[in-house]
């Protein structure tokens, strides 16, 4: 019990709490309008004027609600415990019912120690109602039955919003050791080929020195080309997984996602422009890319007949276009667990590219992807 007392009270508060928006004033708006509205049309008040007055001026606390809950939580719950003292009795308007927002977004934004605190408080004042005669213990009980369902609420989307950012943080971190593996292998890859030429200079070199110096130039450009890859690597890399030995895939092996005969849509890839000279490192992008869009296509594309996978390369970029002709209603996941469009978009944006994903605007769906055709690490 002690340990679970103290990581409640040591419990952060919920990262980047949003600030007040547009829908925000629009609530606040509507819940002075409302009280207005109440307060000159019930007959059955005590005190309209008091009670419409504490809802007009309690309402503004709902803007800073995620961003300042328990200063938020305490001048809203203290003012409603003293407002008694002076009109005789709780204040009448069922639009204060707005007040509950407050210590739902107290457990949902704020840390251990507000919540336990404004908690206190809140309990407090619904407690101390009872001796003071301004509600009855039927009432009390009802008051913390409500408040407690607005805490376990808040709790329950408050670690929902925290699992969904941890898979984030997971797909973000699988695609970078994905990405990190394929430019091991392309390095290898590099690193292989001098290492051939390096030998097959060392052996012609008393024979053909022409021969040798035209080693070295080979030797240079792959080391260029090794640096550059391995740069991008090192931007990207987070932890050591062993290679794949077999080889990455690239822009050539598109043609494995072609499929005319088995079962699903037809899948028909096309590539069009300059797709000479491709670093590996794109080239393997495009392909793993093309691979998950297809693939998420055939899975979740509801009465689709064809997959279509367009590649089409200029001198500064490669794209990649994945478009079927699926039912518009389906509803289509991301991906497994909802984050396959998540780890593509941080492929394509560790290697400086985009990575857009939508329905079309008639039938089917498009990913499409643009990648720059030298890759730098975002």
């Amino acid at each position: 019990m002690r340990e679970l007392l103290r990581s409640v009270w040591a419990e952060p508060g919920a990262p980047d709490p949003p600030a007040a928006r547009w829908r925000d004033w629009v609530l606040v708006a509507m819940v002075m309008a409302l009280a207005t509205l109440e307060g000159l049309l019930r007959s059955d008040l005590l005190t309209p004027a008091a009670s419409m007055i504490i809802a007009l001026a309690l309402a503004p606390t709902l803007l800073w609600r995620r961003t300042r809950p328990l200063p938020m939580v305490a001048i809203v719950f203290i003012a409603t415990g003293v407002a008694p003292l002076f009109i005789g009795h709780e204040p009448e308007l069922v639009t204060m019912v707005y007040v509950l927002l407050l210590p739902y977004a107290l457990f949902r934004w704020g840390s251990g120690r507000q919540a336990v605190a404004g908690a206190a408080l809140i309990l407090a004042k619904i407690g101390l109602s009872v001796p003071f005669g301004h509600l009855d213990l039927a009432d009390m009980l009802v008051g913390f039955v409500v408040m407690f369902a607005a805490f376990a609420l808040a709790i329950a989307f408050r670690y929902r919003a925290r699992l969904w950012a941890r898979g984030l943080d997971q797909a973000k971190l699988l695609e970078r050791e994905r990405l990190a593996r394929d430019l091991h292998d392309t390095v290898a890859h590099h690193v292989s080929a001098m290492a051939i030429r390096a030998q097959a200079g060392i052996a012609v070199a008393q024979t053909r020195p022409d021969a040798a110096v035209d080693a070295l130039r080979v030797i240079e450009a792959e080391a260029s080309r090794a640096l550059a890859e391995m740069r991008t690597m090192v931007r990207v890399l987070r932890r050591a997984r062993p290679a794949e030995l077999t080889p990455s895939p690239g822009i050539p092996d598109l043609a494995r996602l072609a499929s005319r005969s088995s079962p699903g849509p037809v899948v028909d890839v096309q590539l069009h422009g300059d797709l000479d000279g491709i670093p590996s490192t794109i080239g393997t992008a495009i392909y793993r890319l093309a691979q998950e869009s297809v693939t998420n296509a055939r899975r979740h594309a509801r009465h689709a007949t064809r997959i279509e996978v367009r590649v089409a390369a200029d001198a500064g970029s490669v794209r990649l276009r994945v478009s079927d002709d699926g039912d518009p209603s389906s509803i289509r996941p991301a991906g497994p667990g909802g984050f396959g469009i998540v780890g593509m978009t941080e492929r394509a944006g560790l290697l400086g590219g985009t990575c857009e994903a939508g329905p079309n605007a008639e039938r089917g769906w498009t990913v499409a992807v643009a990648l720059p055709r030298t890759p730098t690490a975002a």
